[in-house]
């Protein structure tokens, strides 16, 4: 009886060994994916359901943030801000790929390539970032993240679909490809951007990659091409191009993740494994420039503005890096270290009570440094960083990311007491990290029956 105990121990330690035991290889190499909730024991029938449940919520629920218009077209709402953004309609169009839904692309791209895409002047082929829900625009440039989700999504879709189905996915993927390449414009009088300073004048470049440091631009334009946003560094994306994009620049791109990797090396507190909202792009904490007028701190520093710290665009750092892991596994080791990293320090927090917003050494925001929201200027335990700390389990050996797993499948997405609900950000990050934990967030290889 003492043998058969023991190996009934010695089975459920093995178990428990490799339901947190990272994999060594990407899912370019092995086309697997791990379903990290099956591992910790969840039924596959209940992942499978709460996925759809998760799923719904945000495109056909009562707090759906998608809507369809007329026959062809629909978009993404940021509801909280009655807009639509770059952002949720390319996130909206990789998610409907992921789940094989083609009506849903189809009527975001549409949507996107109608009322959002220059299809001329000197901003041909990228985004207008923000625009009112009847396509009127907010904004005229880009924000850099909206065409590197779109490239790779549009790819994906030409790898599953074909490109003979009403829209040519690779084509219009390979333009927006051509347009983000360094070209010279002359850019017209305006304000400095958010205030800070006038904007540089006479012929200036366009870019959505640096040339220099081989990193993505915060704008492809103007005063955003000084800096960069950790977020927006997704190296498996370049990966993608490089296989599917056929412009010519595979090698480029390659070189682009390899950096992008490195940047992140230098861009993350050594012990918090927390990162500033904007970096310069040696990895250094952002430094806005000091200006007539600027408000000022003590000894006429510059006042913390906040974009030093971690919070909303942050968020997404962990669910970022987790997927360069499970595709390419290119920087594993360093990526492993970090996820553990960033989930002892949200653990020493309290898992179920960490706040949103942080400065990178871990202390708190006061005051206007915390960036608000729907009219709300508070610290909360959003249920987007809940799910981006979650997927990160993925990285993990250490028994809290169990924990952290816990808290996402058990979290409920609603209004907080004072009426704050993000039905947007919160509802898409929280879709993302339901995908990566029930290995649905998969490399869209070229199906036998796509064409070209």
């Amino acid at each position: 009886m003492k043998k058969v105990l023991t190996l009934i121990l010695l089975v459920m330690t093995t178990l428990s060994s490799h339901a947190y035991t990272p994999w060594t290889k990407g899912a370019f190499e092995t086309r697997q994916y791990r379903n990290l909730f099956v591992e910790m024991g969840y039924e596959p029938a209940a992942v499978e359901a709460k996925l759809k449940e998760v799923f719904n919520d945000v495109f056909r629920g009562p707090n759906k943030v998608y809507f369809e218009v007329g026959d062809s077209m629909g978009y993404v709402s940021d509801i909280k801000n009655d807009d639509a953004r770059t952002e949720g309609m390319s996130y909206g169009m990789m998610i409907a790929v992921q789940f094989d839904e083609k009506d849903i692309f189809d009527r975001l791209w549409r949507w996107s390539k109608r009322y959002m895409q220059h299809q001329s002047g000197p901003r041909e082929g990228y985004f207008a970032w923000s625009c009112k829900t009847d396509g009127t625009h907010n904004a005229e440039g880009a924000a850099s993240d909206g065409e590197l989700y779109y490239i790779t999504a549009l790819l994906f879709a030409s790898n599953r679909w074909g490109n003979d189905t009403g829209i040519d996915y690779k084509a219009e993927a390979q333009h927006i490809l051509r347009c983000i390449m360094p070209r010279e414009y002359t850019p017209e009088a305006r304000p400095g951007f958010g205030g800070f300073g006038p904007q540089p004048t006479g012929p200036q470049k366009m870019y959505l990659i640096d040339p220099e440091t081989k990193l993505i631009t915060f704008t492809p334009d103007g005063f955003g091409q000084r800096f960069t946003d950790p977020s927006y560094h997704i190296p498996a994306f370049y990966e993608v191009w490089a296989l599917w994009g056929d412009d010519g620049h595979s090698d480029y791109w390659r070189e682009c993740a390899a950096k992008s990797r490195e940047f992140l090396h230098r861009a993350i507190h050594p012990v918090t494994g927390l990162n500033a909202d904007n970096c310069q792009y040696d990895g250094s904490e952002m430094q806005m420039p000091r200006f007539p007028g600027m408000p000022q701190g003590p000894q006429n520093a510059p006042r913390r503005m906040g974009n030093n710290n971690f919070r909303y665009d942050s968020w997404r750092v962990p669910m970022n890096i987790t997927l360069d892991y499970e595709w390419s596994c290119a920087d594993g080791e360093w990526q492993r270290q970090y996820g553990e990293k960033i989930q002892d320090f949200l653990y020493s927090q309290g898992v179920n009570t960490f706040v949103d917003q942080y400065r990178v050494d871990g202390s708190l925001p006061e005051g206007d440094e915390i960036l608000q929201a729907g009219g709300f200027r508070k610290l909360r335990h959003s249920i987007g960083l809940v799910a981006t700390s979650a997927a990160a389990s993925l990285l993990c050996s250490h028994d809290k990311s169990r924990e952290f797993v816990e808290a996402l499948w058990n979290a409920r997405h609603e209004p907080f007491e004072d009426g704050y609900f993000d039905a947007y950000y919160d509802g898409l990050l929280r879709l993302f990290a339901f995908m990566h934990l029930s290995g649905n967030y998969r490399i869209i290889f070229p199906s036998s029956g796509a064409t070209k």
